[in-house]
């Protein structure tokens, strides 16, 4: 076995140690395919008003430019789907389930804070850094080259064994190691159930997402009052959105994760209906402390619940009256 090949089974068996379910490398470097593809997006304006995707454009492309003498990208997954969801119903609200318990990106970085630190102490001196979701890193490009799914019909990376309620991380090292094989195959085959149910239209064709469409992307990203065109089409979701990975087949294979840190708190599962509509900031900084809502805000969140209850306030029932979120 060669060094590339020891630092190789060091990364996988690090990552397993740490709680990572899937760890995949690739070998540093420009991703020339996605170039054209991501400036077609940012053409369409389908990142709406998330302007800092249209940054550092190079850098998005090509790791070596985030860490000086790059030669590997480690890809991970971890998982956060629950063992139980929140109460959905039609009149219940509705929370993406990676928000469900505290917020990702700082479990995560932790673990990759460690992991670095562990690499160290076996190998010696690497330069290097962590991302999960915070820098011009295309995570589901470099997961996809180093062999651990596809990109499905709505973006998202599927993986066979455990579908895609995960999250993607990665450590962009300069260190040689050998690289996975990537995984060339679409496994989603004919199958259009993300682009069927999607209620706001936000899946433009096959693999590409009009972001500015999307329910996740009107519930967290968008600082503007929300459009009127989408009125009767949010689903009761207030923050974030999980339609798209509700009804893919490939999520019949997801498995509760074991991270207690995204188990949601007591405060959260027993805040009632009019509890939600009446929410005050004080509640809001309570239950949410360390909830990855805070990105959204108390008046972001307010927003999303005004806009659902005037959508309620304005469809009749079956009995001619009003409902009220």
């Amino acid at each position: 076995m060669n060094s590339a090949e020891k630092h190789a089974a060091i990364l996988k068996s690090t990552a397993k140690r740490l709680g990572f379910d899937y760890c995949g490398i690739a070998k540093a470097g420009f991703l020339e395919e996605e170039a054209p593809r991501l400036e077609e997006w940012l053409s369409r304006n389908y990142n709406g008003q998330m302007g800092y995707l249209a940054n550092h454009f190079d850098k998005r492309l090509d790791p070596t430019q985030l860490v000086e003498g790059a030669k590997t990208v480690v890809s991970l997954i971890y998982n956060y789907y629950p063992e139980q969801k929140l109460p959905e119903s039609s009149e219940s609200i509705k929370l993406a389930k990676y928000a469900y318990g505290e917020d990702y990106h700082f479990v995560i970085r932790e673990k990759l804070n460690e992991f670095l630190e562990i690499l160290r102490e076996e190998i010696g001196e690497i330069d290097g850094r962590g991302f999960v979701d915070s820098a011009p890193v295309m995570e589901r490009q470099w997961a996809q080259k180093a062999g651990l799914g596809w990109l499905g019909k709505n973006s998202l990376l599927l993986n066979r064994e455990m579908g895609s309620f995960f999250f993607l991380a990665e450590l962009i090292i300069d260190l040689e190691a050998t690289p996975d094989s990537p995984l060339t195959k679409d496994y989603c085959g004919t199958c259009t159930a993300c682009i069927d149910a999607c209620p706001t239209d936000a899946i433009a064709q096959a693999g590409v997402v009009d972001g500015s469409r999307c329910i996740s992307y009107l519930t967290i990203e968008l600082k503007d009052a929300i459009p009127t065109e989408f009125q009767n089409k949010m689903e009761n979701w207030v923050f974030g959105c999980d339609i798209c990975q509700d009804v893919c087949p490939w999520n019949r294979f997801s498995k509760a994760h074991h991270e207690p840190k995204f188990s949601p708190s007591d405060s959260l599962q027993e805040i009632s209906r009019s509890e939600w509509k009446e929410i005050t900031e004080e509640t809001f900084r309570k239950v949410f402390k360390k909830s990855a809502l805070k990105r959204t805000k108390f008046a972001g969140l307010k927003r999303n619940i005004e806009f659902l209850n005037a959508k309620s306030a304005a469809t009749p029932t079956d009995e001619g009256k009003k409902t009220e979120f």
